[in-house]
């Protein structure tokens, strides 16, 4: 298992610590809900430095970028990012990414820690045009700093004004005494923040003078278990779960980073896929009774006949209701359709749902 460069940092603190992708990660610390409440009111840490950064470069730079990503990275200014994915051959999901334009000629791609070595193959594998690739990801780290009071809680640590950066945009710059830090407005919780890219060196001045700066605002480390909750309850896709190499970007709601104005990976296929409607659709669905959707349950109809799976589900910490996702048949997809799922000997009755669960 490989450490991060706050995994004592965190086992210091009491963290619950859990393989996750090869890395030695903090699942918890007080509990999944107070963690979870604390980012949706006020301001969490979380270390998501497992996380891949790949340095695409070079006057052939975009050109790769466009072949293997189904977004538009032409739109792309200096200081804004734009979230993509990378189709496969087969009409499936490598994986699905978040690109940074840092310069002209200069992108940043931030992949899965799971997919780490098979995105930089598979990027490699269709790099015919001399592209400069650089893995980063044994440099770096990725502090996710979220919640309604990360602006207010953060402004200390820098001479930028944190609310100038627009949601999706990011600078370069100071922050918590450290030059060229990536401040990223992204998170994966709904609730606002930052993310900050820094070198292993530097993360733990950085998380120390963060949880400085956020003492009088309630700050508290967060674990994955409420990164997790927090996500579903945006209806947020998790690779391995609700997208994979066998799940296309269309069926699961992707469509809308697929830009057919340019040749990509397997975009002719993808193309025909959204325009004749998919077979199956990634759908967000509440449970009607009280239960908890787990990954991997079963999605029936009302005679008791398998349509399909859950692939994520939980008890939602801020709506007290269990929701989950799950693919059915596109005649199953249509918001308030009736499904029932299998919570072991019982079909507990569900509605398909518009997400996010959570309106804030």
């Amino acid at each position: 298992m490989k450490d991060t460069a706050l995994s004592s940092t965190h086992e210091a603190l009491g963290a619950k610590m859990v393989p996750f992708a090869g890395y030695n990660m903090p699942v918890q610390y007080e509990g999944v809900n107070i963690e979870h409440e604390t980012v949706r009111k006020a301001v969490g840490v979380f270390d998501v430095s497992h996380m891949g950064e790949f340095l695409i470069e070079g006057p052939h730079a975009l050109e790769l970028i466009q072949k293997v990503s189904s977004n538009d990275a032409s739109k792309l200014e200096i200081g804004k990012a734009q979230y993509s994915c990378l189709p496969n051959d087969d009409g499936g999901v490598v994986d699905d990414l978040i690109i940074y334009k840092l310069k002209e000629e200069t992108y940043l791609l931030v992949v899965n820690a799971s997919n780490i070595e098979k995105d930089w193959n598979w990027i490699s594998s269709k790099n015919d045009v001399g592209a400069e690739m650089r893995d980063l990801s044994e440099d770096y780290s990725l502090l996710a700093i979220q919640g309604p009071k990360a602006v207010e809680a953060m402004q200390s640590l820098t001479s930028h004004d944190l609310s100038a950066i627009k949601f999706y945009n990011f600078i370069v710059g100071d922050f918590a005494g450290i030059e060229n830090v990536i401040i990223s407005a992204t998170g994966y919780t709904g609730s606002g923040g930052f993310e900050i890219y820094c070198k292993n060196t530097e993360v733990k001045q950085v998380w120390d003078k963060v949880f400085e700066a956020g003492a009088d605002f309630g700050i508290k480390p967060i674990g994955l278990a409420a990164r997790d909750t927090l996500r579903l309850e945006m209806g947020y896709c998790l690779y391995g779960n609700d997208i994979d190499d066998t799940t296309s970007p269309i069926e699961a709601g992707l469509g809308w980073v697929c830009k057919f104005n340019k040749d990509f990976t397997n975009s002719d296929a993808l193309k025909a896929e959204k325009e004749h409607t998919p077979e199956r659709k990634l759908v967000a669905f509440k449970l009607d009774e009280r239960g908890i959707p787990r990954h991997g349950y079963d999605i029936v109809d009302s005679s008791g006949k398998t349509i399909g799976v859950v692939t994520s589900g939980t008890m939602s910490p801020s709506l007290g209701i269990g929701i989950g996702m799950g693919y059915v048949p596109t005649v199953f997809s249509k918001v308030d359709s009736k499904i029932f799922i299998q919570v072991r000997k019982k079909a507990i009755p569900a509605t398909v749902v518009k997400a996010p669960f959570y309106k804030g």
